[in-house]
């Protein structure tokens, strides 16, 4: 199955949990594109001792995991796209719902 998921928080325990969702998808043999909107861009900056959402983000990539950031959303905030959170548009936004048979949000 084709799987998108749309994290829009920096909430440390709801990003962790979609981000290990998309790892547990990944091992089971699913495609898994994931889009960083809204907060969910400041996922690779989360810090909390039990919630290591930069690691699991780091190893949905390192699984080949497909990882889009809204642009928007990175400049609005200041920050600059890294090889987790590259510049994407709401087209690729767009495409990610069209390609998937799910969409799952956190």
């Amino acid at each position: 199955m084709k799987i998108g998921i749309i994290l829009e928080t920096n909430e440390p325990e709801k990003a962790w949990n979609g981000v290990r969702f998309a790892n547990t998808a990944l091992k089971q043999g699913h495609e898994v594109k994931l889009f960083l909107m809204s907060a969910g861009v400041e996922a690779e900056s989360i810090t909390h001792e039990t919630y290591n959402v930069r690691h699991q983000l780091h190893d949905f990539a390192e699984n080949k995991g497909a990882i889009l950031a809204c642009g928007t959303c990175i400049k609005g905030r200041n920050q600059a796209e890294s090889e987790v959170c590259p510049i994407s548009t709401m087209v690729d936004c767009l495409d990610m719902v069209v390609w998937a048979d799910k969409v799952v949000t956190f």
